[in-house]
């Protein structure tokens, strides 16, 4: 990239067509997102892209944002509006490290659908957790990717062969109807309990390559109550929703852990359907297991929600509502 400063502004000059196309987005949506981010305007010519001020501070994050946008446009990952709010936050506080992890990480399942790369840095910091840790905690609001991420990472070592056996569980906590009531068999009962799992697997792998691991015996969707006396090796086990376990719940899931395996737990401690909230699991071993080497604790925010913008004011109303 050539970059040049005029009395009109600052112009960056993108050597190629389509990463200029990739860096700007779909009918120049990137440029809308990087002039409210920059509360200047940005316009385009030919292969350059120039934003209309002097603030070196502005400058300086443009020019850093649209180095890094293209590098990511060059490995296949058309970057959308959380990654380029990550990396201009990112930029502004000159926080390095953080625009590198999120060049780093990804997560790479053969056969799937696609690469999957973070969107936020904290998707990316929960990404490198999950490969440097044997057992990870991801605690955060609905919508920012754990349960998915949790579900691509142990897909893309299954393929590999690292692991053996892909067991994804969650606690059933009736609310409102009891499960004696619905219809169907046990297995009918619990399966809309389960059907996020099955959702994020879908969204993954093709049917065909999950039905063949599913009669293999290689992935394994149960409710947690089928964990009891278990012990599972060389097996990547997910715990979803585990704000809703009791803490003797967690404590028997996590000692299912056997030789070779890894362990996710997903939930989100604003969300709890316990009768008394403050028995959940998912809380006490947040206050009991820091500092163990082997787990670590993964955190999400509001600001890390990946779904409708739409979701994240909903998320903000509720956490402003005084009741």
């Amino acid at each position: 990239m050539v970059n040049e400063r005029s009395k009109k502004g600052y112009t960056i000059v993108v050597e190629d067509n389509a990463l200029l196309a990739g860096i700007c987005g779909a009918h120049d949506e990137n440029l809308v997102l990087f002039e409210h981010i920059l509360d200047a305007p940005i316009r385009t010519r030919g292969n350059e892209i120039t934003i209309l001020s002097d603030d070196a501070g502005k400058i300086r994050a443009l020019k850093k944002v649209v180095e890094e946008l293209r590098y990511h446009v060059q490995r296949g990952h058309l970057p959308g509006r959380y990654l380029i709010e990550s990396l201009f936050d990112s930029a502004f506080r000159d926080a390095e490290e953080e625009t590198q992890l999120l060049k780093d990480v990804s997560i790479s399942i053969r056969g799937g659908q696609t690469t999957i790369f973070p969107r936020t840095y904290n998707q990316a910091v929960y990404i490198q957790a999950m490969r440097e840790h044997t057992m990870v905690f991801a605690i955060g609001p609905a919508g920012t990717g754990k349960t998915f991420l949790a579900v691509a990472h142990a897909l893309e070592e299954l393929i590999s062969r690292k692991r053996k056996k892909l067991v994804l569980t969650r606690p059933v906590v009736e609310a409102g109807e009891r499960l004696g009531f619905l219809p169907g068999d046990l297995l009918q009962k619990i399966n809309p309990y389960l059907k996020p799992l099955y959702d994020a697997i879908d969204a993954l792998i093709p049917l065909d390559m999950y039905q063949k691991m599913e009669e293999q015996r290689m992935i394994e969707i149960i409710p947690l109550a089928y964990m009891r006396g278990r012990s599972l090796d060389n097996s990547y086990i997910i715990l979803d929703e585990a704000q809703n376990t009791t803490r003797e719940q967690m404590k028997m899931f996590l000692t299912r852990l056997g030789q070779n395996s890894k362990a996710v737990i997903t939930g989100d401690v604003t969300q709890i359907d316990l009768p008394d909230p403050g028995r959940s699991g998912l809380l006490h071993a947040e206050s009991i297991l820091q500092g163990i080497d082997e787990i670590r604790f993964s955190y999400f925010t509001r600001e890390d929600v990946v779904r409708n913008p739409l979701v994240k004011k909903i998320i903000e109303a509720y956490e402003r509502d005084p009741s």
